[in-house]
Formats: C-alpha cells, sequence, structure tokens
C-alpha cells in the first residue's frame, strides 16, 4: 500500500476494464470504492473519495467516482446531487466531431512549438481519431462523472495512451475549449441550415412555375386589397428566405474567429501559435482580445436570431395555407401525404404540417430569448451559466431544420384550386386603386381621383354590384371624367394588365421575377 500512496492523483492511468470507457461495466458507480491508504493520509482520504483513474499500481480495483481531471486541489468530492446538476455530458457530447478536431489542430500547434514531441502528438492524434471512431460506432460509454464532453474524451485518451495525452490540455483551459467547439458547431449548423432554406426556395419557385396565370386577392389588415398574381405572392417568400440566407451567411462570416489558445481569460505565457491552429480549423484568424474570446455569445445570440426570423417567415406562410386550406377560402387542396385526420370526425383532413411550423415557430423564439435572458446580467469572463447556451441552440437548430423541411414537402404536395379562387375574385372591388389610377392619367389630382372611387364603391356596395357592373352613364354621374375607356381597367384581369412599376403584380414584372430566380436556384 505504500505503493500506491506515493502516487499522486495527476499521474494516474487506467488499469482495469471497470474504469475503461470502452470495456463493457459491471460497476455500480452509485457505491464509490474508498482505497486505503497508510495511516497519515487516512482521514484526508477518507472524505475524498479515490478512483483508479491516473494511478499506478492499482490494477484489478473497481471504482466509484473518479478523482476529477481538475481535483488536485480539493479534498472531499462533489455530492451526486451536485454532480447530476452540473454535469452536461447528457447534452454537450453532441460537440464531440468539433472538440476532436479542435484537439487534433492544438495537439498539432503544440508539436510544432515543442510543447510536445512528434511521437507524443502522433500517439494523440491517433487516440482521438479512434475515440471518434468508437463514439460513431456507439461503443464508447459518456461517463456524466467526467461532467462533459471534453472531460469524457481527455480522459478517455489518458486511458488509452497514457501520460502523451496530459500534455494536450496545455496552453488550454475549458473556457476557450468549449467556445471553439461551439464556434465550429454553429458554423456546421449554417451549412446545413443554407442548403434547407434554398430546398425550400426550390420547392416554391416550382410550384410557382406551375401556377402561371393564376390571380389571387391580396390582403392588407386581412381585407380584400388588390389583385396579385399567385406567382407573385409566392415568390415574396422566395425573397424573404433570401435575406434569411444572406443572414446566416453574415452570421457565420462574424463568428469565424478562433479563441483556442485564449485559455482560461488571460491567454499564456508558453509560446504558442494561435494563427497556426486558427488555420488548421479554418477559422479567418485568432480572435484578438482573450477576454471577449472566452465570453462572447454573440455568434450563438445572431445564430438564433437568424432562426427565429426565419421561423417567423415560415409561420406566415404556414398561416396562410391554413387558412387557404379551409373551406372559407378552398384556394389549395394538400395531398393525404401531407394531411392528417380526426380521431372523431371522419370527414377531417387537416393541414397539421404547417400547424406545427406555425406552433414551432414560438420555441425558436423561446429559445433566442432564453439565451438572451442567460447572458444579459453575466459578469466578465467566462461563467458556468453559459453551459446553458447549448440547449436552447441545439434545440432551435434542430426545431428550423424540421420546419424548413417540413415546409418544403408541403409545398410539393399542395394543388391550387383556379376554380374556387375565380369565384372569388370579383368580391372586395379588388380593381378599385386601379380605377384611382385612371383617373390620375387623365389629369385629375389622386386625392380627388381618391374620393371619386370611394363613391363609385359605395354605389356598388348598394347595388350589391362590382365596378365593372356600373353603367358608364352612373360612373358619369359621380364624375364627368369617365370615359368608355375606363372598362379597360375594370375587373381583376384587366387591374393586373396595368401594372407595371419595378417589382410590382404586372404580368412582365413577375416573369421577370420568375426568370432571375430560376436562373439564380439553378432550376
Amino acid at each position: 500500500m505504500d505503493s500506491v500512496s506515493s502516487v499522486s492523483s495527476s499521474s494516474i492511468a487506467f488499469t482495469s476494464a471497470a474504469s475503461n470507457p470502452f470495456a463493457p461495466s459491471k460497476v455500480d458507480r452509485a457505491k464509490p470504492i474508498v482505497v486505503a491508504f497508510p495511516a497519515k493520509e487516512k482521514k484526508a482520504n477518507e472524505k475524498r473519495r479515490v478512483s483508479p483513474l491516473r494511478a499506478s499500481g492499482m490494477g484489478g480495483l473497481e471504482t466509484g467516482k473518479e478523482v476529477k481531471l481538475w481535483g488536485g486541489r480539493f479534498e472531499e468530492s462533489v455530492t451526486e446531487n451536485v454532480e447530476k446538476f452540473t454535469e452536461s455530458i447528457s447534452f454537450d457530447k453532441e460537440l464531440y466531431r468539433q472538440d476532436i478536431r479542435g484537439s487534433k489542430a492544438h495537439a498539432s500547434m503544440l508539436a510544432r512549438q515543442g510543447l510536445m514531441t512528434i511521437s507524443e502528438r502522433d500517439s494523440i492524434l491517433e487516440g482521438l481519431s479512434e475515440i471518434e471512431r468508437r463514439i460513431e460506432l456507439g461503443q464508447f460509454r459518456w461517463r456524466a462523472d467526467r461532467e462533459d464532453v471534453h472531460m469524457n474524451i481527455e480522459a478517455a485518451l489518458i486511458d488509452m495512451i497514457g501520460e502523451p495525452a496530459k500534455k494536450l490540455h496545455t496552453a488550454r483551459s475549458r473556457n476557450d475549449q468549449v467556445q471553439t467547439d461551439f464556434r465550429l458547431w454553429c458554423r456546421d449548423a449554417i451549412d446545413r441550415i443554407v442548403p434547407s432554406v434554398k430546398h425550400l426556395q426550390v420547392a416554391l419557385v416550382k410550384l410557382a412555375l406551375k401556377s402561371g396565370g393564376i390571380i389571387v386577392p391580396g390582403y392588407t389588415h386581412l381585407q380584400r386589397a388588390q389583385p396579385v398574381l399567385l406567382q407573385h405572392y409566392l415568390l415574396s417568400f422566395v425573397e424573404q428566405l433570401d435575406r434569411d440566407i444572406i443572414r446566416l451567411q453574415d452570421c457565420r462570416a462574424k463568428l469565424n474567429f478562433c479563441p483556442l489558445g485564449a485559455c482560461a481569460l488571460a491567454g499564456t505565457g508558453l509560446p504558442i501559435d494561435r494563427s497556426m491552429t486558427s488555420e488548421l480549423l479554418g477559422f479567418t484568424a485568432p480572435l484578438r482580445n482573450s477576454i471577449d474570446a472566452v465570453s462572447d455569445r454573440d455568434f450563438v445570440m445572431e445564430l438564433l436570431s437568424a432562426n427565429s426570423i426565419i421561423a417567423v417567415h415560415l409561420s406566415r406562410l404556414g398561416e396562410d395555407w391554413v387558412l387557404w386550406a379551409s373551406e372559407e377560402f378552398g384556394y389549395i387542396t394538400p395531398s393525404d401525404s401531407v394531411s392528417t385526420g380526426s380521431s372523431i370526425m371522419p370527414q377531417k383532413k387537416n393541414p397539421d404540417p404547417m400547424e406545427l411550423v406555425r406552433g414551432k415557430s414560438a420555441r425558436v423564439i423561446a429559445d433566442l430569448v432564453s439565451l438572451l435572458t442567460l447572458c444579459k446580467g453575466l459578469p466578465l469572463a467566462y461563467n458556468r451559466d453559459l453551459q446553458e447556451d447549448k440547449e436552447p441552440t441545439f434545440d432551435s437548430v434542430k426545431t428550423i431544420l424540421g420546419m424548413l423541411e417540413v415546409s418544403a414537402e408541403f409545398a410539393q404536395n399542395i394543388v391550387f384550386n383556379k376554380e374556387r379562387i375565380l369565384k372569388a375574385l370579383p368580391a372586395g372591388h379588388l380593381d378599385a386603386t386601379t380605377l384611382a389610377d385612371y383617373l390620375v392619367i387623365k389629369g385629375i389630382p389622386f386625392r380627388t381621383s381618391h374620393d371619386i372611387v370611394g363613391r363609385s364603391v359605395a354605389l356598388c356596395v348598394s347595388k350589391r354590384c362590382q365596378l365593372q357592373d356600373l353603367s358608364l352613364n352612373e360612373l358619369k354621374s359621380i364624375s364627368p371624367a369617365f370615359e368608355q375607356d375606363v372598362y379597360e381597367y375594370l375587373g381583376v384581369e384587366n387591374s393586373i394588365k396595368k401594372f407595371s412599376s419595378y417589382g410590382s403584380t404586372g404580368v412582365e414584372c413577375v416573369a421577370g421575377q420568375m426568370e432571375y430566380w430560376v436562373n439564380k436556384l439553378g432550376i
């Protein structure tokens, strides 16, 4: 036992299958083993639950709770409640690819700077690759007593290759390590979201291509306003999604700076090369200020803000299509493949996917609010509160990807009911503004024209007819400016033909917009 007591906790290595994360475990980890020590150390170590982690000469002993990699100054291990409350491995294991990638870059830099040997670097790189392989095969045991993804991977590496692995954390803190992992993860997430946004854009443009010539009522205040081409309406969402892409790309560019080497907050006196690790990880450059490097979460706020705006856009699309699928509108019919039924009403066919798109926008927005609230009162620099930034971010990305995917699928599986739309068009005097433009062309000031057309609509309301149904004499009784050519402006079809301004719903304008998007999206 004397040989055991002479070994410090920092030089321990795994020697039992029970403490090996790759080996099947029969150990009840809820019952930690207290190792016997010489009398002079017995009292302290009765409080400090010691495992064979990083120990030599302790083969065959079972273990419960390990001495932490940071446990050198502690005399007692944390309680089970504290350990359960503070662990993050249950969710931050999502970062394992980025953590391993960052560690490989860090090891390569340390070797070039003479802070580890080439042989040690190679052992570390090989060990990290093996750990990644086992994680992806489901053969890696994540341990809550190792707290987080960083400690799980580092401890497993120590188990696997021994002493060289203990050099990996040289000139690195978990503060800059998690920042590096998280920036890499968010960058990867953006690279997944952008193609999904483009996929929905393509679906909408293809739907528009099949909807040529269809006119629908345009609404303001949820009241009928003016006629618009259905293609124009669909392309309005394509434009919104394009701004979403620009926001994501801008977020990617701003987050693409490397915090690795900032350490806890003050940097290091060791001769590291932060530019090398930055380049190896595909970052633009190292972050200039080490305090900012470990405390900044702007990039996450921006990503979740961009996701929230996407969610709002999709929710508005969902709202329209849920309404349009109702019996009151009847503008669209979703296929059975994107509809659900009722458990009690046999006739029901519900556009549930778009209802849930509308509903899930709330959780994406809530994820952003959660993060903003989390960060609003934090002092510099790093605080453990920031552990709570992962789950809302993971949830936001997962949810927005699902919303984009199902919205595109819904767009691919609906048909517009032309006859129902055509039947609905006459109501609402959609051509009233075009009639006012007619009077402006005749030289009448717009405010006067507005009044004349208002009185014309009032006459239609009293007669329960449309503007095009009024006789020329009836129109002249309101204003002598009306001539026979006024009927070239009345009716939704004639009204659409009169739009000509850039970006308008005119036939030629919309044709130009369609051509632009077909070419840009490579359809």
